[in-house]
């Protein structure tokens, strides 16, 4: 997903464009994001800002990026008031380090966020701390911080989760780099993930770096709101279109094409390599990563081109 900061969003409440009478709901995430970030400062260490899973941003190390990243889950919309506590924590964290997986990085360093009500039992937040240990632990994130603010009686509870990492500057993937002709892959399967997997997934570390360090992928993303959603920005970000086979998207027990292509929150990796990597990549990976799948759907493709035209996906407004 997109990352958002307060600062941004103070930005676009003081410009001179928040005086539109569009509601956001009229234009979408996307179209809001570009309008809002277009002009935005950037200094010279910044490799990339907003657009992209993570910010990156140049170190003093001259092999590596710092990248950072923003993510937020909301009572009633990522996670339900019934969630387990300590489901709720290792959600929030989690979704974050996928997006770092996206760039091929390493995690490092989380501060977190809480807006509670006053009424919250300290045990909730005792569990909920849990979580955020156990899907910091196999990473070995140092949770350094934070913030807590009351959301008053009737508020929405969330957690803010602010996740430092880094990657080696040849290893970094972006959404920008595609090529047309390149071929697209998706890691393990998708939809249904309602079903209890968006709480319990596993940030795909470990295959993302593999990848990096053998393959390169010309352009990667983590699929959290939906193939629908987050191929067409992949691919645009590219400068590309794309084209692919929906009976090969590979689903869920259960799940429909549709499903596969909308539910969202899979958390696995999209990604274009050049087609004459396929076979190698395909062999290589089913030694690796026997318990895992990997599946190719198609191919990005001239800029404009759309096949099918897919619709669906998360929307936030």
């Amino acid at each position: 997903m997109l990352y958002l900061t307060g600062s941004i969003l103070a930005l676009f409440l003081f410009h001179p464009m928040a005086n539109s009478s569009k509601k956001i709901k009229e234009i979408g995430e996307d179209a809001l994001i570009n309008r809002i970030t277009k002009s935005l400062p950037l200094g010279k260490d910044v490799v990339a800002g907003a657009g992209d899973d993570c910010a990156v941003i140049k170190s003093n190390d001259p092999q590596l990026y710092v990248l950072l990243k923003i993510d937020c889950v909301i009572e009633g919309i990522h996670y339900m008031k019934s969630t387990p506590p300590s489901a709720v924590g290792y959600k929030a964290l989690s979704r974050a380090i996928s997006d770092i997986a996206a760039m091929g990085g390493t995690p490092k360093h989380a501060m977190i966020s809480l807006s509670l009500r006053p009424e919250c039992n300290v045990s909730y937040v005792t569990s909920l701390y849990h979580g955020l240990s156990k899907a910091s632990s196999p990473y070995n994130i140092s949770i350094v911080g934070g913030e807590t603010a009351s959301c008053g009686k009737s508020g929405t509870p969330s957690v803010t989760v602010s996740l430092t990492g880094d990657v080696r500057r040849d290893r970094c993937c972006f959404r920008s780099n595609g090529k047309s002709g390149h071929s697209l892959f998706v890691t393990g399967k998708l939809g249904k993930s309602l079903n209890g997997h968006h709480l319990r997934f596993t940030p795909r570390i470990e295959e993302a770096q593999w990848i990096t360090r053998k393959f390169k992928p010309s352009a990667m993303m983590d699929l959290s709101d939906g193939i629908a959603s987050d191929l067409p920005r992949l691919a645009e970000s590219s400068n590309c279109g794309y084209s692919i086979d929906t009976n090969k998207i590979p689903r869920s027990r259960g799940a429909s094409i549709q499903e596969a292509l909308c539910d969202g929150e899979d958390y696995e990796l999209l990604f274009a390599i050049s087609s004459k990597n396929c076979k190698k990549l395909e062999v290589a990976w089913r030694k690796k990563f026997p318990n895992l799948t990997l599946t190719r759907i198609g191919k990005l493709s001239p800029e404009g081109t759309a096949d099918p035209d897919l619709k669906g996906g998360w929307q936030h407004f």
